[in-house]
């Protein structure tokens, strides 16, 4: 009998309770229809591998095992890769983009160089209390000062970065 005749007398025969056998496994219909639709088209490409075959369901059934393998890998791979895309986009999503790095570096220069002309210990207390946020009444007590004077060099400070950002050109 000819490859052709064989694969279409196995297909009427088989076809049916493969559907039905496969639709058990993975518990949805549409899901056993592919599986039995590869699993045919997987003997029409390897047509020699009929040749002798004795017990049909059991070829059938190995054909079909191998496919719910090769497809149980590929879904694995795909959810880690689509969990990878989903924790790349998350971290990305809240990340500034180039242009705000750029803003936020170019106006830590401008501040960085207002601060250079006040007084050590006023800087110091603008950033313990700005960038370290220390409260008002720790730098005092670090600095052996009254929580009134930490206050002042705090108001000092931020009176003479708004003037030097004043002086300073816009940026395009």
């Amino acid at each position: 009998m000819p490859v052709r005749q064989q694969i279409e007398n196995l297909y009427t025969d088989h076809h049916g309770w493969l559907l039905a056998w496969l639709r058990r496994r993975v518990g949805c219909g549409h899901r056993a229809a592919d599986l039995a639709q590869d699993t045919f088209v997987r003997l029409l490409a390897s047509r020699d591998a009929l040749l002798g075959v004795q017990q049909p369901r059991a070829y059938l059934t190995a054909v079909a095992k191998r496919l719910l393998v090769d497809r149980s890998r590929r879904q694995v791979i795909e959810q880690a890769y689509l969990a990878d895309l989903a924790l790349a986009a998350s971290a990305q999503a809240g990340a500034p983009s180039p242009e705000e790095i750029l803003l936020a570096v170019q106006a830590l220069e401008e501040i960085s160089a207002a601060l250079e002309g006040l007084p050590d210990k006023v800087r110091e207390a603008f950033l313990r209390h700005y960038l370290d946020e220390q409260t008002q009444a720790r730098i005092a007590e670090d600095m052996q000062v009254s929580k009134r004077t930490i206050q002042n060099y705090l108001v000092r400070a931020l009176l003479h970065c708004r003037t030097a950002s004043s002086q300073m050109p816009m940026l395009p």
